[in-house]
């Protein structure tokens, strides 16, 4: 029952019916920004039906949405596993809910998912270290029954594209959402365009890039950096190409890993030049200084500097994305303004304000891709 592939039809699309019930482990860290993984699943997710978060005594008995972002959703925060399967009914998956740098699983986590499987549950796991490399763990879920989902675990050579120029034929509209830095909030942007095109009769698809898109749910992607390097063009052009192909989609956003000038590990440039998006959102922490939060790394550029060289290749920035980490509301608003003005485009507040205000801008663009096709 050991399961290293992440489309398997068991968890494919089926909330709702109670076979993908689960619970997401933070283990203390639900308030860091490494519960990024965490974050995204508590605002949405079409694969799994969240029902509660594994955290810790500070944050057990609130709601895991007000402590994200003052917005209840009814996803009940725990201090452990036990008060979690004594609370919630049919859970069949935990899910690891942290994206650590070098993507090593926190010790302490290992005995509580060892727990979880000796409870019965199978076990959702987004890192690079892979649960199904541990032999111990690997004959106790085969004891029980439960499957090791690694999520990150790369494809076959087989299973794997090369780039074949087949994206110059793509009609739909490509906006890559790229971002200055890190946990820049540039998936939860992507997902929130796509869900505003489709409240407004735009047909609108997300191409994943990380882990955490697919367990929410997205269809046509790849995890970036679990992949080779010499197929990471091909598996991106594959997913775009597939994505119009089989939906007909009228616009595609394309989910960011990194940035453009992060040290450790620069990306951004591959959705410009092999993915051909001519269409960028940006998006920026005004009060983040250095990347990763790490002075040794060095400091953010202006953001006037990262569209200079993203338009250098050929692309236009349409909007660029407030993450307002650190500021109180109104200080994002003065953001708002006063980035409004300086970079003469539109500024969205994504999280507090969504972005139907560039919904507008999308259709001129698309309309004008049709007429020059």
């Amino acid at each position: 029952m050991v399961n290293t592939k992440i489309n398997t039809p068991d968890i494919d699309q089926k909330k709702g019916t109670h076979m993908n019930k689960s619970i997401v482990l933070t283990n203390g860290l639900l308030m860091k920004h490494d519960a990024k993984t965490a974050h995204g699943l508590i605002r949405g997710t079409e694969r799994f039906e969240i029902a509660g978060i594994i955290d810790c005594a500070e944050t057990a008995g609130k709601d895991a949405g007000e402590l994200l972002d003052g917005k209840k959703r009814n996803i009940p925060v725990f201090a452990s596993l036990e008060d979690a399967l004594a609370a919630v009914d049919q859970v069949s998956y935990l899910i690891i809910g942290v994206a650590t740098i070098g993507g090593r699983l926190p010790g302490n986590m290992l005995a509580l998912v060892e727990r979880a499987v000796d409870a019965g549950l199978s076990i959702v796991n987004g890192l690079h270290e892979y649960l199904t490399d541990k032999p111990e763990l690997v004959a106790m879920a085969a004891s029980k029954g439960v499957q090791l989902i690694d999520v990150r675990k790369p494809k076959t050579l087989e299973q794997l594209h090369f780039w074949t120029g087949e994206i110059f034929r793509v009609e739909a509209l490509t906006v890559a959402v790229i971002g200055m830095d890190c946990a820049m909030g540039k998936r939860t942007t992507a997902r929130l365009l796509r869900q505003a095109c489709e409240a407004n009769d735009m047909k609108a698809h997300m191409i994943y890039t990380g882990q955490t898109g697919w367990l929410q749910g997205g269809r046509y992607g790849f995890i970036f950096d679990s992949t080779l390097n010499d197929f990471v063009s091909g598996e991106l052009e594959h997913a775009i190409v597939s994505c119009w192909k089989e939906t007909g989609a009228e616009y595609i956003f394309v989910e960011g890993q990194s940035s453009l000038r992060n040290p450790s590990g620069p990306c951004g440039l591959e959705l410009l030049v092999s993915g051909n998006a001519k269409h960028v959102i940006l998006m920026f922490a005004p009060k983040r200084r250095y990347f990763d939060y790490d002075p040794r790394w060095g400091e953010i550029p202006s953001v006037e500097s990262e569209i200079e060289i993203i338009e250098k290749f050929g692309s236009k920035v349409i909007a660029v994305g407030i993450h307002t980490e650190g500021c109180s509301p109104e200080e994002a608003i003065a953001c708002q303004q006063e980035y409004t003005a300086r970079l003469n485009r539109p500024v969205l507040l994504p999280v507090q304000q969504g972005v139907d205000e560039i919904l507008p801008v999308l259709k001129k663009l698309r309309a004008e891709k049709l007429q020059s096709m």
